[in-house]
């Protein structure tokens, strides 16, 4: 699994003209989903972001996770971030996950990330996104879980 995420003062999702999901302070969190992707990757993903410290401490160093300071999660489905850009004029998606897949780990995910206890909304699966944000610092990471490596 692939997250990019971006460290934002407030992050929301609008579909046909609804604005499903609104955070303040908190991380906006856009997830690929992979081939090869298992819960194992959803879970671990999970983990590593409510911890990953992106936000400053009291010298300014990053040093504090999103559930160190309160904040809150907003997690996008976007299939476009596993596409290989690495040959010609098109991006090729042949290492997405197929929708059926995509979508039981997105929802993996943010079950992974409801148990932790931290705040989060989510944007839908398969819909047309319109995503708004404003990135704070900037401050952008990308992320990426993958299956463990069969022992030959």
């Amino acid at each position: 699994m692939i997250a990019l995420i971006q460290r934002v003062s407030e992050a929301n999702v609008i579909v046909n003209g609804d604005d499903i999901a609104a955070i303040g302070l908190g991380m906006l969190v856009l997830v690929g989903v992979e081939r090869d992707d298992r819960p194992a990757e959803a879970d671990k993903l999970a983990e590593r972001l409510v911890a990953y410290r992106v936000f400053a401490d009291a010298a300014g160093k990053m040093n504090l996770s999103v559930r160190d300071v309160g904040g809150s999660l907003l997690l996008v489905p976007q299939f476009t971030l596993v596409a290989d850009t690495s040959a010609g004029l098109r991006p090729s998606f042949s290492s997405a996950a197929p929708p059926a897949l995509g979508a039981a780990l997105f929802d993996r995910l943010v079950t992974a990330v409801a148990a932790t206890g931290v705040l989060h909304a989510r944007g839908r699966f398969g819909a047309d996104m319109q995503v708004s944000l404003t990135n704070d610092g900037p401050v952008t990471f990308w992320l990426r879980v993958s299956p463990p490596q069969a022992v030959t």
